[in-house]
Order: C-alpha cells, then sequence, then structure tokens
C-alpha cells in the first residue's frame, strides 16, 4: 500500500541526484521558520551560482564567504569556522576542491535553521562594529530592542531595520555588504514574522 511518509518517488530521486539544490516539503512551509530558511537556502544558493557563473576565483570566493559571514553565524557559528578555514587555507589546495567542500559545507550550514539564540549571538556580535560610534542612548535603544527579540516581543524584523538604519547613518562598510541584513527581497515580508 502506498504510505505519505517521506518524498514521492520524483521528489526522492531528484533529491537524491541534486542533494545540495534547497528542497522543502509543501506542507512544512506553512511554519514560518521552516518558510524563512528555504527561501534564504534558495537565495544563497542563487548567488553561489552567480559566482561560479562570473568566475570562480579564489578571490571571488573571498568575497562570497564575506558577504556571507553573519548569515552564516546565524546558522552556526560551529560550521562558520570551518567555512572560514576552508577559506583561509584555499591557496594551499586544488581550486575545484576547495570550491566543491566550500559549497557542500555551506549548503549544510544552511540547512540549519536559525534560532532566537543564534541571531541574537549574531546581532550581539554586530553592535561591536558600532562601538566607537553609537552614542549612549542609541547604544541602549540598540540593546533594548535585541532584547525585546530575544524575548519574543518583536520579531527579527525589528532590530534588523535598526541595524540598516545605523549601518545607513555611520555608513559601516562591512555591514553594508553583509546579506544577513538584507538575504532575500523585503517585499516577501519573512522576517516579520521570525
Amino acid at each position: 500500500m502506498p504510505h505519505s511518509k517521506g518524498p514521492g518517488l520524483f521528489a526522492g530521486a531528484f533529491m537524491e541526484r541534486f542533494p545540495l539544490i534547497p528542497v522543502e516539503d509543501e506542507g512544512r512551509l506553512h511554519d514560518d521558520g521552516i518558510r524563512e530558511n528555504f527561501i534564504e537556502r534558495i537565495f544563497v544558493f542563487n548567488r553561489w551560482k552567480e559566482l561560479i557563473k562570473n568566475g570562480a576565483t579564489r578571490g571571488n570566493l573571498v568575497d562570497f564567504h564575506t558577504d556571507h559571514k553573519l548569515l552564516i553565524m546565524a546558522h552556526s557559528p560551529k560550521l562558520l569556522r570551518e567555512l572560514g578555514k576552508l577559506v583561509a587555507h584555499a591557496k594551499e589546495r586544488d581550486q575545484d576542491t576547495v570550491f566543491s567542500d566550500y559549497f557542500t559545507l555551506l549548503m549544510d550550514t544552511m540547512r540549519l535553521k536559525t534560532t532566537v539564540k543564534k541571531n541574537t549571538n549574531t546581532l550581539h556580535h554586530m553592535m561591536g562594529y558600532f562601538k566607537k560610534v553609537l552614542t549612549p542612548d542609541e547604544k541602549q535603544e540598540l540593546l533594548e530592542v535585541i532584547d525585546a527579540y530575544h524575548n519574543a516581543l518583536v520579531p527579527l524584523v525589528v532590530p534588523i531595520v535598526l541595524f540598516q538604519h545605523y549601518v545607513r547613518k555611520y555608513d559601516e562598510p562591512y555591514l553594508r555588504r553583509q546579506h544577513y541584513l538584507h538575504p532575500h527581497p523585503v517585499e516577501l515580508k519573512l522576517r516579520n514574522h521570525v
């Protein structure tokens, strides 16, 4: 007898043949966190394909990793360190192997869901980029907003928007390039519920 557990024949064969392409069960997409994670993975996958299309050089890999560092941190600080080691030692290994290993570990990392705790850690890490420019009142406001997010009083979009404001106000170049602040088009409103 057929059963409804697990992927269907086509989906199972597709996932076996293309294990790194983001795939998610339709029913699970009703969960806000799962849906956001899936769409984040799609956009990271797309940016990776653009990198390969535009030239897979070690320098481009460093730029890609830098742009995604905080997004990766929000999924797994441990795997961020492993990906960082791959990038740091890229010159010592065959380039095709480095790119293959990096992409595999990246997509494994992106499968892990972010959590309030990991996002809070990432937000506190981002505060460090403003330690010399924020006024005491701005620091207090940012800490209060991060704390409100941590205590589930506001969604993730609230501290993100405040960070985006400070990035623009203080012209912070490292954070401006971070996909964590804009992992997908704002029109999708995914972080409004997470």
